[in-house]
């Protein structure tokens, strides 16, 4: 099953008809449509009755005032996207994966991954009935392998980083005809993660932030705002005025930065990755330019920050709420 082009090498994107998926999919619709990211089902692979879903989605968008005040930001809001089902915001992009593939008729998937990805692979192939193969560098978090393993995945820790558990994933896909989950091997995990693009619009009265900051690893999210961005422009819901994209990066393995820095196009892979924040250290990205394409074209940038810093900003963060 091929997920990427077999020519350039390069993720595949879903395309809809935006025209017919605008005459049900409207404004007016999504007052009666369930709370969860699959109340846009016109634009995601599959229709909400063929749906794996545990409830991600439609997560609170919260005024962060006190925080935005202490930092010079007054009007600072916050996407919680850890009230999603495993806890965090992967669990938008496993849900329409997992859907995707048992309507293709597949009965396993292949994952690598840092931590929460594998959780969310885990929940959703278990919802679905599908057998899920998760490969996680040894020194993951432990609370991640145990979930993972609670799940019913067959979990596979390996020497060295994501990267290395990416090429071993890929190798079993092709020996097994394994579905390959990896991020952007296959062209549906981004489209529930662009839901969140969908939700900040709706939530925020069709009126887009001046800036989204995101925390980047593989930046499925970042690439899956700026497409439900241009969707829903072509639906006629927005205006061309886009936000300013702003990825942010751990400074122990930081390549979109680095190749922001350099006005480059690409991002060579980052040799000697480490940071505690286990699910930012991607060292190599396959929708790097995708990512930096966004940045250059929204006006924003790419900033990393050191451990140190991210660490004493946690209490600094949880005091402000």
């Amino acid at each position: 099953m091929q997920t990427i082009c077999p020519d350039c090498q390069v993720p595949l994107f879903a395309r809809y008809d935006l025209t017919a998926a605008s005459w049900t999919l409207t404004k007016e619709a999504l007052a009666h449509r369930p709370a969860s990211m699959w109340r846009y089902d016109e634009v995601l692979p599959v229709a909400g009755e063929f749906s794996v879903t545990l409830g991600e989605g439609w997560t609170p968008l919260l005024d962060a005032g006190q925080l935005g005040a202490s930092v010079g930001v007054p009007d600072l809001w916050v996407k919680d996207e850890g009230v999603n089902p495993t806890g965090s915001f992967k669990a938008r992009g496993l849900s329409a994966a997992v859907s995707a593939a048992k309507a293709l008729g597949v009965t396993d998937v292949v994952l690598p991954s840092a931590g929460n990805a594998g959780g969310a692979t885990a929940a959703y192939a278990a919802r679905a009935g599908l057998r899920a193969h998760v490969l996680m560098p040894m020194d993951v978090p432990e609370s991640n392998r145990i979930e993972c393993e609670v799940l019913g995945a067959d979990v596979r820790l390996m020497d060295g980083l994501i990267s290395d558990c990416g090429h071993e994933a890929a190798a079993l896909s092709a020996a097994h005809g394994w579905f390959n989950l990896a991020t952007l091997r296959e062209p549906y995990r981004v489209e529930g993660k662009k839901t969140m693009g969908y939700e900040l619009a709706e939530q925020m009265d069709w009126v887009l932030p001046d800036v989204i900051l995101y925390p980047t690893g593989g930046g499925t999210g970042l690439i899956g705002m700026w497409k439900a961005f241009d969707e829903m422009e072509q639906m006629g819901w927005i205006d061309a005025r886009r936000p300013r994209m702003i990825s942010v990066q751990a400074a122990g393995c930081a390549p979109i930065v680095r190749a922001w820095n350099a006005g480059a196009d690409r991002a060579e892979a980052w040799e000697g990755a480490e940071t505690v924040a286990a699910g930012l250290r991607v060292p190599s990205a396959i929708g790097d330019f995708l990512m930096l394409e966004a940045l250059r074209s929204s006006g924003g940038c790419a900033i990393s920050v050191t451990d140190a810093e991210l660490m004493a900003a946690v209490p600094r963060m949880g005091a402000a709420t």
